[in-house]
């Protein structure tokens, strides 16, 4: 036989020869570090973002697709649709459900990032996501609580172990100041200057700002490290301001969790979680005349359109005093 044409063909009843080996995942995985290491993003951000590019993966692995180069616009379209509209069918019916509008919205996000990443960096020929579509988000507009709401849930208990201590100034503390669950939760002492009455918060990508204190805040605070984290520390315990009966710092279901029984023990019907505090200090700020750009730095938003949101919020309750107050109303 002439070598030079080629190897043999396979005999009569051999195996085919085995798929070329994926080349997708090690992209990814270089994306996912660029994001941790360039651009500060947190892990919770870095493992939503792997999440849903394995997602992508998997299908195109399903595909026959093994390359970045090989896959074009139209696999990209093919495999929203595929998600938009997979069954709810066998084993995997409960962990793998189509995507809900919001989270087809994540998705391209992420395919977008993905691919302007590797043209960046000369590590694909062509960002072939460019042409993807953002669809139109629903605007959620975010409810805060009513006066009567927040004196019954800021209203000490009777009771002042250290635990309850514990709540009442992550309660007083989450909407004087409007952090976020993370940052609760990551809060450390060093970062608390109760005399001056200001939190130093480290935000989404590791940005800092600096926020205010009310005097009830600070006052629950004082009261919280003079009296009941001390009962709360061990030797193992790290420099966190919040920490559980076992004095390690809290995890965000737990606080998520402690907030949530807090509420439902101070008689509020509806739904609180610490986001609804948060809102609720944007929203009441804004009521009384702040300024959008000051309620943005407060907040820790990069983009100001995230704080107009506060906006219709507010609206709708200063219609409702203009109409029940002014002469003209």
């Amino acid at each position: 036989m002439n070598r030079r044409l080629g190897s043999a063909p396979p005999a009569a009843g051999a195996a085919p020869a085995p798929a070329a080996p994926s080349r997708l995942q090690p992209l990814i995985e270089d994306f996912l570090q660029y994001l941790r290491h360039e651009r500060g993003q947190s892990v919770r951000t870095e493992a939503a973002y792997a999440g849903l590019l394995r997602r992508f993966r998997l299908w195109a692995e399903g595909q026959g697709l093994r390359d970045w180069p090989a896959v074009e616009l139209r696999h990209l379209m093919a495999f929203l649709v595929h998600e938009r509209q997979r069954p709810l069918e066998g084993p995997a019916a409960r962990t793998q459900r189509p995507l809900a509008a919001e989270s087809l919205y994540l998705q391209i996000a992420a395919l977008r990032a993905f691919y302007r990443f590797g043209e960046g960096e000369k590590l694909l020929p062509a960002n072939v996501a460019e042409h993807l579509s953002l669809p139109r988000r629903w605007r959620r507009l975010p409810h805060a609580l009513t006066d009567v709401e927040l004196e019954q849930l800021l209203t000490p208990p009777a009771t002042a172990d250290p635990g309850t201590l514990c709540d009442q100034a992550v309660l007083e503390l989450a909407y004087a100041s409007g952090l976020r669950l993370s940052e609760l939760c990551h809060l450390r002492l060093e970062q608390l200057h109760l005399d001056a009455g200001f939190v130093t918060v480290i935000g989404k990508g590791n940005k800092e700002r600096v926020v205010p204190m009310g005097r009830a805040a600070v006052s629950a605070l004082r009261r919280y490290l003079e009296t009941a984290r001390p009962a709360l520390v061990t030797p193992r315990s790290p420099g966190a301001v919040f920490l559980t009966r076992r004095g390690t710092p809290f995890a965000r279901v737990t606080l998520w969790w402690r907030i949530k029984r807090r509420a439902r023990l101070a008689g509020i019907s509806r739904r609180v979680t610490p986001h609804t505090l948060r809102h609720s200090f944007a929203t009441h700020l804004l009521e009384h005349g702040a300024d959008l750009r000051v309620i943005q730095e407060l907040l820790g938003h990069a983009n100001i359109g995230t704080t107009e949101v506060y906006t219709h919020v507010a609206g709708g309750r200063l219609r409702q005093v203009h109409r029940q107050f002014h002469p003209r109303g």
